[in-house]
């Protein structure tokens, strides 16, 4: 038999290796849609500083493709775990968030290109930052890092550069960011 100190330890252990996998899932599958968009952010970049006419076109295929691709990896994801992960309500949610986002940026702000790339890449780092509340620290240390880079960007890097930069510190960053989460 046990007594009550031996069993507490016990259910202590139970409740940390839950978490560990909870937070591993979670991880797991943020790894795979940071990597998804990360792609899709830098490509976008990238496309916008060689052909700076359709760059509303690229952003919206961005969009589209990211949230095909994030119903793709919840698919494979309830597949294998039976955990809906991307479901309408976080659809809705993102497409609420990026409204808001829209309204301050065009119908409030009437940001320039430059403002508009550092706006949306820390906007987006807000949420990222708020999920790390939730799911662990590493979405702040990323969220952090890319805000911090992208501000360094805004304010000193001149010129055509700044869209290869963000490229490099939005697209690559959140790649990086993914792969890093997935050894975490």
């Amino acid at each position: 038999m046990i007594d009550s100190k031996q069993a507490a330890e016990a259910l202590a252990d139970i409740d940390d290796m839950v978490h560990r996998v909870r937070q591993s899932r979670v991880y797991d599958l943020a790894s795979q849609m940071m990597i998804l968009w990360g792609g899709l952010v830098f490509a976008a970049n990238i496309a916008t500083w060689l052909w700076p006419r359709g760059a509303q076109y690229y952003w919206i295929a961005l969009y589209v493709l990211g949230i095909a691709g994030s119903f793709a990896i919840s698919a494979a994801n309830r597949a294998s775990t039976g955990v809906r992960s991307f479901d309408m309500r976080i659809l809705l949610a993102f497409l609420m968030f990026v409204a808001f986002g829209f309204l301050c940026a065009h119908v409030l702000g009437h940001f320039t290109p430059r403002q508009q790339g550092a706006f949306w890449t820390i906007y987006f780092m807000l949420f990222y930052a708020l999920a790390g509340l939730w799911f662990g620290r590493a979405f702040i240390v990323i969220a952090l890092a890319i805000t911090a880079l992208t501000l360094v960007g805004y304010f000193f890097v001149t010129g055509d550069a700044f869209l290869p930069w963000m490229a490099v510190v939005n697209g690559a960053g959140l790649i990086v960011g993914g792969l890093w989460m997935r050894r975490s």
